[in-house]
């Protein structure tokens, strides 16, 4: 593991080193990426931000469920560590329920394929994990956000980073067992499923209606039409 006192991207760190099984850890990170290159910052000493470099030991067709594991394992290690009743949005973001029921993300994750350093032929899984552990109210950058230590939890990062890491080990080991068992997991615990909403298409194209499930590649069902993450903007209740 290495650890940043300031980094602009642990994924970018990550990805350039490229060595499976090592981590990289900011204690605070400046110019941290979402999905579609959205921009993710936070003030010092506030959020648990690190990359992992996993080799998934996955068939190419089974790499779109990665993400989906990944949440699984985050939402895992936050609860065990910071005693938090986190719901998974599709594809992979973490949400608190404030008191008036409305959702707030806690927590966002990004992934990339790189080559290996040690042979640029075998591809490497470099996993971006962001976690709000103690910002207040005035920190939060916009007002669908919300943080471990709003909603009651006096875990710290450390605590919740020792959460996370070995529930990560623990799902890809099962995602490499059987894709399907975590897919199916996955499908039970995804607050999307069976809701009402309208996901934003880089087209501008709305498309509005149930999200029935998932398909075998991960794909949310909406409408009877299936969708992929990496092509769609936003997906809201509609």
């Amino acid at each position: 593991m290495t650890l940043h006192e300031t980094a602009a991207s642990t994924n970018q760190l990550a990805a350039q080193a490229a060595v499976a099984d090592s981590i990289v850890v900011a204690d605070h990170q400046t110019a941290g990426r979402g999905r579609l290159d959205r921009s993710w910052d936070t003030p010092a000493g506030t959020a648990l931000t690190f990359s992992a470099v996993v080799d998934p030991g996955l068939a190419d067709h089974d790499w779109p469920l990665l993400p989906l594991a990944v949440a699984l394992a985050v939402a895992d290690g936050v609860r065990r560590a910071a005693e938090v009743p986190v719901e998974l949005k599709w594809p992979n973001d973490l949400l608190l329920r404030s008191p008036d029921g409305h959702e707030h993300k806690v927590a966002g994750i990004l992934l990339e394929r790189v080559p290996s350093a040690a042979d640029p032929s075998h591809p490497l899984a470099v996993i971006g994990i962001g976690i709000n552990v103690g910002l207040r109210s005035e920190d939060l950058p916009v007002q669908t956000a919300t943080s471990l230590a709003i909603a009651g939890s006096g875990a710290s990062r450390t605590e919740v980073f020792a959460g996370v890491v070995p529930a990560l080990a623990t799902v890809l080991d099962a995602l490499r067992s059987g894709p399907g068992a975590v897919l199916e997991r996955y499908r039970t615990e995804c607050s999307t499923i069976g809701r009402e909403v309208t996901v934003h298409l880089p087209d501008g194209e709305e498309l509005t209606g149930t999200a029935t499930g998932l398909d075998r590649n991960g794909r949310l069902l909406v409408g009877g039409r299936a969708v992929g993450a990496g092509d769609v903007v936003h997906v809201r209740p509609a």
